[in-house]
């Protein structure tokens, strides 16, 4: 185990998060940690299988007693989105990530950490092999390709599951259920363009780096720069200033991510790098006073590069420089009927240059179908106007919320019993595989929920961990939420840890953060801390003790 999981509770968890983060997992190769998966099932015995897409089912009995017990589905897919610094010496398709354990957070070494959705799987894994939860019947749904499209889901089959509970354990926010999601859609522009051989000199290459990135949907209000949309105004004011010719351009790196980083190669006289310094001192000081403190570390730089052989011709350069500057990138519309809830978005994803071809990913999100499709409408627009060819493709649904259900409702009175109030009830303006999967299985009853994790979809990810003995507040929420979930998959409402709330601090992130989810009415987001307070004449190893009995179903 590596040394930052070492000690760290729930074991059977972090144990299972160890191997999962050794197994490169990237979208669309998954086959190793299938096999993982698959391994599991046959050394517990139990029975899996795969479907065609590669979508693994796990069929587990239920506890001796329970057999009549409503069944239940713990549900998560098996990828991680794949980012890392520049720089950071890593390879996704045969590296295992490095973790790092910083006070009560883990995160990884220069990449994505992968608890989005690493610490889900790992939580059905325990689940799975648990002897001492009393169960009813459980079944376990594995999927593949959640980050590029959904693919696992959209391919999964009707008539697989009996389950009439469907616990979903992709979600990053501590202390909500979420009950419903935005839909999305990808929008592809090409062009290809024509090159020539450069007239200038030299060649410099301009960087865009020092973003913060996040989530394409659930973080796309809080303000973060779009490294691919900076560097288009960057190259609008050195080409019309300096008429740079352009030769290559590069950004982002997964179509779900805010692009963090992006680079353009400019051919430019040897005796105008002074004056192109200046100009893209300027566009970082205009940029800067844009982002504000919502993305404060933003730079550009400017190095020395190789001449390039071939540079675009001038008027393609001109139509994609115009086009990146201008394309939309962030909210298009608030929610009219669930208060601070993005209704409709998009995001410029992901820039190329191959042999001739550039290639815009960009994707849409919204709860609305044809508010789904208008948007990706005004970005394939836009770009047809440029000269560019329009591709849409990866649609798939939203999630109805149903607050009323039977799953929520019991749910809540769990919650209620582990902590004194329900769970706050939100949606998530990102797809979830809920609602695709839930669509091929009418009458089954969805929620989803997992434990606190901040920056996913970047190399800032990190995963609040569980360090004992400790009597941290990131320590013990970690125990509630994995307590809870063993709690809840076998039914039982017992818990005697209590809590009191704290307000959180006002800062630019706390205050932003409101939109990323939207609250159903009458009910309200959870914007506090919990924290446990001492509690006279009790042990860490009495506490232990109680831990374990619930987990053994004694009273």
């Amino acid at each position: 185990m590596q040394q930052a999981l070492q000690g760290l509770e729930p074991k059977s968890i972090w144990k299972h998060f160890d191997h999962i983060a050794a197994i490169p997992c990237p979208s669309t190769k998954e086959a190793a940690i299938r096999q993982y998966v698959l391994d599991e099932a046959a050394r517990l015995g139990l029975r899996a299988t795969q479907d065609a897409a590669g979508n693994v089912v796990v069929s587990k009995p239920a506890h001796p007693g329970r057999e009549t017990a409503t069944p239940e589905l713990l549900q998560g897919p098996l990828v991680m989105v794949c980012e890392k610094n520049e720089g950071t010496p890593f390879n996704f398709d045969i590296d295992g990530i490095r973790i790092l354990r910083v006070g009560d957070w883990l995160k990884a070494d220069g990449t994505t950490l992968g608890s989005d959705n690493g610490v889900g799987v790992a939580a059905a894994l325990a689940v799975m092999e648990s002897t001492a939860i009393k169960h009813g019947p459980l079944e376990f749904v594995f999927t593949i390709d959640e980050e590029t499209g959904l693919t696992g889901a959209s391919e999964f089959p009707g008539g697989v599951l009996k389950s009439k509970y469907f616990l979903n354990l992709d979600a990053e926010e501590k202390g909500t259920l979420c009950i419903g999601c935005a839909g999305g859609i990808l929008t592809k522009a090409r062009c290809r363009v024509s090159v020539q051989v450069p007239v200038a000199t030299a060649a410099w290459r301009i960087k865009v780096s020092g973003l913060r990135g996040g989530h394409s949907g659930v973080d796309i209000h809080l303000g973060r720069g779009n490294a691919i949309r900076i560097l288009g105004a960057t190259l609008r004011a050195v080409t019309d200033e300096l008429s740079a010719e352009l030769a290559d351009l590069k950004g982002g790196s997964a179509q779900n991510a805010i692009p963090r980083e992006a680079f353009a190669i400019i051919a430019l006289d040897q005796n105008r790098e002074g004056q192109l310094c200046q100009v893209v001192a300027r566009c970082k000081d205009e940029q800067q006073l844009d982002l504000g403190s919502f993305d404060p570390e933003l730079t550009i730089t400017v190095e020395n590069a190789e001449l390039p052989a071939k540079i675009m011709a001038e008027h393609d350069a001109r139509r994609v420089v115009d086009l990146l500057a201008s394309l939309h990138h962030g909210v298009l519309a608030m929610s009219p009927d669930v208060p601070g809830l993005v209704q409709d978005s998009t995001n410029l994803a992901t820039l190329s240059l191959s042999d001739g071809l550039v290639e815009i990913v960009t994707s849409q999100h919204s709860a609305i179908e044809s508010s789904k499709q208008l948007a990706a409408r005004l970005v394939g627009t836009a770009s047809r106007l440029a000269g560019f060819e329009t591709e849409h493709s990866g649609s798939y649904p939203g999630w109805k919320p149903e607050p009323g259900s039977e799953i929520v409702r019991k749910l809540q009175e769990v919650n209620k019993e582990l902590y004194g109030e329900p769970a706050k009830l939100v949606i998530m303006h990102a797809g979830l595989e809920c609602g695709v999967i839930g669509e091929k299985y009418p009458g089954m009853q969805m929620v989803s929920f997992g434990p606190q994790i901040e920056n996913p979809h970047s190399p800032n990810e990190r995963q609040i961990s569980s360090v004992e003995p400790s009597g941290s507040t990131s320590a013990r929420c970690w125990r509630r939420y994995s307590r809870w979930l063993l709690v809840r998959s076998r039914g039982t409402r017992r818990e005697t840890e209590c809590f009191q709330r704290q307000p959180e601090p006002q800062d630019d992130r706390a205050i932003q953060r409101k939109a990323r989810f939207g609250t159903i009415p009458g009910d309200e987001l959870l914007y506090s801390k919990l924290i446990i307070p001492p509690r006279t004449g009790r042990t860490q190893a009495s506490e232990d003790r109680e831990f374990r009995a619930v987990q053994n179903g004694q009273s």
